[in-house]
């Protein structure tokens, strides 16, 4: 009889897992960078149909469609499941236009906010309770928004597009009874027939870089749909063994990676407009989360 695995080393095996899965997001950048000649819509396409093609190997070989055949087994419960599938599709598309236009920043601006984004969410469509705290962080957020709409003259959209269509997609998906690895493949699955006829749609066009000739464009199309999945995996692994304090530590690692690359890799311009904005969204996130931590020792106080 194999001995149990003592605690620590559990979370240990956690954080690595945890690390992993947000140092890969985090990266995500250096990856999409690399299809210059490619646009970010047929990207999409590949992502999703390379994703779901992945994802039914590994659903496959982790014996895990009882899931995936009790969500389709009930097609009047698939609304939400959909509406996720489409919002976690805008926020791919979106995210690969940032790289390829080189607003990395903005993307990066995008993830900090999605914690705020999702208070403001939990406050107006669940009727949940905002702390006082948590309160002045989405205030101090909003006001950055504001801030770099009035001094610049353009509203920040794909910061914002990014931040509330992840928020949503995270509302959305705590009602769906799936777990991570069912519930991405379940959301794959019903974009795959679109995702197909668009790339039928680009081939009679004479308009797609797949199995064109150049290898290295079909070699990274399929690529996208491998390293969607293995960062989801990884995270899988976290979550089963951290606190979801330790994974909320941790998920600042992605949007601060793609800000330093944005910063030394790309060298994107930062004005000070810009820095206001993200200083701003850091002093929300750091009351947010002093906030989130008073909530829990006072849990664990009662």
């Amino acid at each position: 009889m194999t001995p149990a695995t003592p605690p620590d080393k559990e979370a240990s095996r956690g954080v690595a897992f945890g690390l992993c899965a947000y140092l890969m997001w985090g990266c995500f950048p250096l990856f999409f960078a690399l299809f210059e000649s490619t646009p970010a819509w047929e990207v999409l396409i590949h992502r999703v149909l390379w994703s779901c093609v992945f994802l039914a190997g590994l659903v496959t070989l982790l014996k895990r469609w009882g899931p995936v055949r009790g969500a389709l087994a009930r097609p009047r419960r698939l609304g939400r499941v959909l509406a996720c599938a489409v919002l976690i599709g805008a926020n791919w598309g979106i995210y690969i236009y940032a790289v390829e236009s080189r607003h990395v920043f903005q993307a990066s601006l995008g993830y900090f906010l999605t914690p705020l984004v999702n208070v403001a969410l939990g406050m107006l469509i669940l009727k949940e309770r905002m702390s006082r705290l948590q309160g002045v962080a989405v205030l101090l957020a909003a006001a950055a928004i504001l801030g770099q709409l009035v001094m610049l003259g353009e509203l920040p959209w794909i910061t914002l597009t990014l931040a509330i269509s992840f928020g949503t997609y995270g509302l959305l998906r705590k009602q769906v009874p799936l777990d991570g690895l069912s519930g991405l493949f379940v959301e794959t699955l019903l974009l795959f027939p679109l995702a197909v006829l668009a790339l039928a749609g680009l081939s009679v066009a004479d308009q797609s870089h797949f199995l064109q000739g150049d290898t290295r464009a079909t070699t990274l199309l399929i690529a996208s749909g491998v390293i969607t999945a293995l960062p989801l995996m990884a995270f899988a692994g976290a979550a089963r063994r951290l606190r979801l304090a330790t994974i909320g530590f941790l998920m600042y690692l992605n949007p601060t990676l793609q800000f330093f690359i944005a910063l030394l890799v790309f060298h994107e311009p930062l004005d000070p407009v810009q820095l206001a904005t993200f200083v701003l969204i850091w002093i929300g996130l750091a009351l947010y989360s002093y906030s989130a931590w008073q909530g829990r020792s006072r849990a664990r106080a009662a």
